[in-house]
């Protein structure tokens, strides 16, 4: 790889990451208490879930980013310095008087979401049944910088396929866990949660959701997971596809 394709890699990603959903801007278990999230202690049990953000966090997040210094403008007129700072104000101001979070709770909280604690940590995950009663049990895997919202527009499709166009045989249960450290999982608090740790909590959770063939599907660092997967060949997994 050139340099000047290395460049051009790093300005599509700060790119990217300015057209990301403010969702994907989700904290982890261990700062829940300072950032305002409302998220109970996991146990074995599988528990339902839903998102619930104090509205002082919310007040406290706009009166920061009112409080934002910014810096001199760039000399460039393109992305070879940076961020541009126009780009930025936009960022922020779209973030402090557009974004709608309750609209958003309401959003993800439509579809079913539990919490489980496996191997240590509380998991959090998205788990919607097919109507379709003989549909394969599917488990997806977001990457970084993302979240399980990534698959928010998948789940429809997947799930009631004679809806957008497929067949019955295309029918899909979806299981979409939240990564450790991201989202509402708990964030892990040593090191060792390596892609093939969590691919392995990946198979604890299919299990005691009391799926015995099921399939799997990742992409970026999900697909680190998914090949992890792959390689370790849990009791159940028939197939696996990465992106």
């Amino acid at each position: 790889m050139t340099l000047q394709s290395t460049d051009s890699s790093r300005r599509r990603m700060l790119q990217l990451a300015l057209a990301l959903p403010a969702a994907t801007a989700f904290v982890s278990q261990a700062a829940a208490q300072t950032s305002g999230l409302n998220i109970p202690p996991a146990s074995k049990d599988i528990k339902p879930f839903s998102v619930s953000v104090r509205q002082s966090a919310i007040d406290d997040l706009k009166q920061r980013l009112k409080n934002t210094r910014w810096p001199e403008k760039e000399t460039a007129s393109d992305w070879s310095q940076g961020v541009p700072l126009q780009k930025a104000k936009a960022l922020i101001a779209y973030w402090e008087s557009k974004y709608d979070w309750r609209n958003f709770e309401k959003r993800i909280n439509a579809y079913p979401q539990f919490r489980t604690e496996i191997d240590g940590l509380g998991i959090h995950f998205i788990h919607v049944k097919s109507k379709h009663e003989n549909a394969l049990p599917i488990i997806l895997t977001h990457g970084w910088p993302g979240s399980v919202v990534e698959f928010l527009k998948v789940i429809g499709p997947l799930t009631n396929p004679t809806a957008h166009g497929g067949t019955v045989e295309d029918a899909l249960h979806v299981v979409i866990p939240s990564q450790p450290g991201f989202g509402f999982s708990d964030k892990p608090q040593a090191e060792g949660w390596n892609v093939v740790r969590t691919a392995k909590a990946w198979a604890e959770l299919m299990t005691r959701l009391g799926y015995s063939k099921w399939v799997a599907q990742g992409g970026e660092w999900g697909s680190g997971v998914t090949h992890a997967l792959g390689h370790i060949r849990p009791a159940g997994l028939v197939a696996a596809h990465v992106n």
